[in-house]
């Protein structure tokens, strides 16, 4: 996301070339930003920067992807020009990440990952539904933007028609998904398809047009939505679903992990990279995996001694998954109330250990429901000028059978002061050159988020044993993400076995885990960066805290580690080591 200038440069010395230099590097870093803007308008959608609005670039094309690779070897190029003792420590800072982005998105087109372009939970058209339905980043509140959408749907369905192009390709040289991935996109691709107007996603903005449009503007806004919804958004589906059901699903792989594609190891060591910005290797990672579950599971015996369950730690989970007085709901509302008592419970501690809060309003909403059976808890961000909220999502797909024992620490990550803070101090610094405010490296990102699920006793919560449980088993979802990922990707794991180890040693239902584990399978790697960033934060706080003794505030560690924005954790590590140093 973004990093700031340190204390310390503040007084550096200046040389003749030092202005200049500055001056020259900071026009590199903002004709980054604005041409990543072009190449991805998605992004600036997201960013509240609306100039791109109508834009849907075919990521598939040749033409596409030869620009991408000119873009970044491009900017590689330029910062070689800008040797580092003619920059400040803070432009040194954003030289070493602006590489790092070149160079990792460089080695991703030495492999075939556009071969397997849609999947049942990170690609693209997933979405687009959620800008489709009026209630996301995309605007609908003037005739332009109506009109931008229909222009940026056109380019939307381009890309749609090059995925089936695409995956015939990856039919051919052996690069499919798995079929129990395919069987999970078929009935999100099959709901776009009805014909009833008025319950079609894509139709949602036209019933909730702004009133002070004319009734001509609405009438003609109307039958334009519908004769693109009929003429092209239904017939796009309808061809796609009617190949991925019949020949895809007939090619799709039996093997789970990525191992089953050709060069997958090598594609596994990029993914393990990309998503924990370290140098572990799968095997390492698979070690720490299995020590992280045994020590929390050491800890979760303490939680059911603690109630007085007698029996063994999995006939607890049992117990607790399907205990009645912790599904007490009757109406979705009252998950979202629910998180929002949360909120309140916490506030008088949250002062105590950070004192910076972001402007950034925030909110919990229910996922919507084209999406949510599938869906996880997840945090979208606000815009970067503040006027749309972050948003907590929690899927409510049944809420009888809501279960409310991880709602705390869920709470924690997703939304404060995990990724709502995070996030929303990001955009919101000054100091940052733009192209920080929207960079996400799971490991640092996914790292703080569970970090902050730790703080709950810190900030009042966990006084309920079930709570606490909860953070526990948030923790150890993580952990077993290390075992099952790299279990599934390296060691050749079926998907049955890896919702086993995961059965035996968590708390979710079954669903819950077998849509986790084909989560995993659709993105190797990413679930790694979790627990991978955790650790690495806990080790600096402990660092911190043991060298500066009496001297140590929680405060200003917090806002040394969220000033600096999403950042690889080995210059995350350098920072605080420097803090340390200039505070002893």
């Amino acid at each position: 996301m973004a990093l700031i200038a340190m204390a310390s440069c503040k007084n550096e010395p200046k040389t003749e070339e030092t202005p200049s230099k500055s001056a020259e590097f900071a026009t590199v870093l903002d004709n980054y930003y604005e041409d990543g803007l072009k190449l991805n308008p998605l992004q600036a959608t997201m960013a509240g920067d609306h100039r791109y609005d109508d834009s849907f670039p075919n990521m598939l094309s040749d033409v596409y992807k030869g620009e991408s690779k000119a873009y970044y070897e491009g900017y590689k190029e330029k910062l070689s020009q800008f040797p580092d003792e003619s920059l400040t420590e803070s432009e040194q800072m954003s030289k070493a990440i602006l590489l790092w982005e070149c160079n990792i998105n460089l080695d991703e087109f030495n492999f075939n990952a556009d071969l397997t372009p849609i999947d049942q939970m990170w690609s693209p058209n997933l979405f687009v539904g959620q800008l489709a339905s009026g209630s996301s980043a995309q605007p609908f509140n003037t005739v332009e933007d109506y009109e931008n959408w229909m222009k940026r749907v056109d380019g939307y369905l381009e890309w749609l028609s090059s995925t089936e192009t695409k995956m015939k390709e990856g039919m051919e040289k052996g690069h499919v998904l798995p079929k129990s991935l395919i069987v999970k996109v078929l009935p999100q691709l099959q709901s776009q398809t009805g014909k009833d107007l008025d319950q079609h996603l894509f139709y949602q903005p036209i019933k909730n047009m702004p009133a002070d449009f004319t009734e001509e503007q609405k009438a003609s806004l109307t039958k334009a939505y519908e004769d693109m919804i009929t003429n092209k958004v239904i017939p796009a589906y309808e061809s796609l679903y009617n190949f991925m059901s019949t020949d895809y699903l007939e090619a799709g792989r039996e093997s789970s992990g990525i191992q089953g594609e050709p060069n997958g190891d090598a594609y596994y060591a990029h993914q393990i990279k990309k998503y924990t910005t370290t140098n572990m290797t799968a095997a390492e990672i698979h070690e720490l995996g299995l020590s992280e579950v045994a020590r929390i599971r050491s800890e979760m015996e303490k939680i059911k001694e603690q109630v007085g369950f007698e029996g063994d730690l999995k006939a607890f989970f049992d117990y607790v998954r399907n205990n009645k007085d912790l599904m007490p709901f009757t109406d979705p509302q009252q998950v979202i109330d629910n998180f929002n008592a949360i909120h309140e419970r916490m506030k008088p501690q949250i002062e105590k250990l950070f004192d910076k809060k972001p402007k950034t309003p925030f909110e919990v909403r229910r996922t919507e429901a084209f999406r949510e059976n599938s869906a996880s808890a997840e945090y979208n961000q606000g815009s970067l000028d503040g006027t749309r909220p972050g948003i907590f999502y929690v899927p409510i797909p049944d809420v009888t059978h809501y279960n409310t024992y991880s709602d705390e620490s869920l709470f924690l990550h997703e939304a404060i002061p995990g990724h709502h803070y995070q996030i929303s101090l990001t955009q919101e610094n000054e100091e940052l050159p733009e192209f920080r405010k929207t960079l996400w490296y799971s490991g640092y990102g996914e790292g703080w988020a569970l970090y902050t699920e730790s703080l709950g006793k810190e900030l009042g919560l966990y006084t309920d044993p079930y709570q606490y449980f909860g953070m526990l088993g948030a923790e150890m979802h993580r952990a077993v993400r290390l075992v099952v990922d790299t279990g599934l990707h390296s060691k050749g794991w079926t998907r049955e076995e890896a919702i086993q180890y995961s059965l035996d040693n968590e708390a979710e239902s079954e669903a819950s885990i077998t849509s986790e584990i084909e989560r995993y399978m659709a993105n190797p790697g990413q679930a790694l960066s979790y627990k991978i960033g955790q650790l690495k934060i806990r080790e600096l706080r402990k660092k911190a805290e043991d060298a500066l003794g009496d001297q140590f505030n929680i405060g200003q560690f917090h806002n040394q580690v969220l000033e600096t924005g999403c950042v690889p954790l080995a210059l995350l590590e350098d920072k605080i080591d420097r803090w340390i140093a200039s505070n002893q």
